[in-house]
């Protein structure tokens, strides 16, 4: 145990150094400052500052806003109201644009009877189709109005030169909504092969080279630009420069610019009257292919090239060709047979070339 004397001293050796330094400083008159506590700035003013520039800075945004809405709701309201004006305007000008259409199909619908049998319509191709009666034949009118190059086609008979097919066959093969029998043929005796009768044009290229012109045939096609072209041509340059897309031959011409063409008179009586097929174009370049019903090829029925020539003058046409008839005058329509061939027992007669229509 430790006895309490030895604390005591122990306790004044160490605060004898603390006790003597604060004598020293009451004996020398030392004086401590401590320094004054300013205190927390004033911040009052400043940010009572602050907040008012930021409330001022929002007031402005909002008046921005809405101004800016306001501004939105005009054009808006002008958009609609332009909008609303503009799809007037659309249908103002599609229906002038259709106008003429409507009175050209109505001028030549009354013209043909003033019924439409049948009619298809899509973005390749408008047809329509009428049956018409005059004195001394019946007919059949096929108006064609080509919107793309998809619209129309010639094809060979099952596609290949020397082959031969009705044009009901090629209709069905290809799918098209409707054909018409287009150029002449030449049968070769000792293959029974059927060949396209001179000059022939398939996909631009020329089937088996131009021939020239001989014993008033005629070419007749349709260029790169949906138009019918024709006549007679001497130099394959001349027939280049039309641009045919396709096109085969036959003879005679019925009318060109509008004027009836001389018909040479081995086509005036033999045979006098027939079926026939022959095809026009019109100013706006719309096609019209007619088809005439008879019994047979010996003259006695169907129509003649000027009873023809005439009817095509009164409904308008411009330009005018003869294709292949008799027997070979063949109109199909939505896979039906609409004329009454004259080949025996109302059979169709298989060609060597075809016009087709497609949807």
């Amino acid at each position: 145990m430790i006895p309490i004397q030895h604390i005591n001293r122990t306790m004044l050796l160490v605060c004898a150094p603390f006790v003597g330094l604060l004598l020293y400083l009451l004996i020398a008159g030392v004086s401590v400052e401590l320094p004054q506590f300013a205190g927390a700035p004033d911040a009052s003013w400043k940010a009572g500052n602050d907040w008012q520039n930021v409330l001022a800075k929002l007031d402005k945004t909002k008046a921005d806003a809405a101004q800016t809405r306001s501004t939105i709701e005009k054009y808006y309201e002008l958009y609609s109201k332009s909008s609303v004006e503009a799809a007037a305007m659309t249908q103002t000008a599609e229906s002038a644009a259709a106008r003429p259409a409507a009175i050209f199909d109505s001028r030549i619908g009354a013209k043909l009877g003033g019924n439409v049998n049948r009619a298809t319509t899509t973005s390749n191709v408008d047809l329509k189709l009428y049956t018409f009666t005059e004195p001394r034949y019946k007919g059949y009118a096929l108006k064609v109005d080509l919107k793309t190059d998809k619209g129309m086609k010639m094809v060979l008979g099952k596609d290949k030169v020397g082959g031969s097919e009705t044009t009901l066959e090629a209709v069905r093969r290809y799918g098209a909504v409707a054909g018409i029998n287009a150029g002449g043929f030449a049968d070769d005796d000792k293959t029974g092969k059927r060949f396209p009768l001179s000059t022939t044009v398939l996909g631009g290229k020329y089937v088996y080279g131009f021939e020239p012109t001989f014993e008033d045939l005629a070419f007749i096609g349709i260029n790169t630009d949906r138009k019918l072209i024709g006549g007679k041509f001497s130099r394959q340059e001349d027939l280049d420069k039309l641009k045919p897309s396709f096109g085969a031959t036959f003879v005679p011409i019925l009318l060109q610019d509008g004027k009836k063409q001389n018909i040479p008179n081995q086509w005036l009586t033999s045979p006098a009257r027939a079926p026939r097929t022959v095809v026009g174009s019109f100013k706006n370049d719309q096609l019209l292919f007619m088809v005439t019903d008879g019994n047979d090829e010996n003259g006695h029925s169907g129509a003649t090239l000027p009873e023809l020539q005439d009817k095509l003058v009164t409904l308008g046409v411009k330009d005018a060709y003869n294709l292949d008839g008799g027997g070979s005058s063949s109109l199909i329509y939505d896979g039906q047979v609409i004329n009454r061939p004259s080949d025996s027992g109302g059979r169709l007669r298989p060609l060597a070339t075809h016009f087709l229509f497609f949807k």
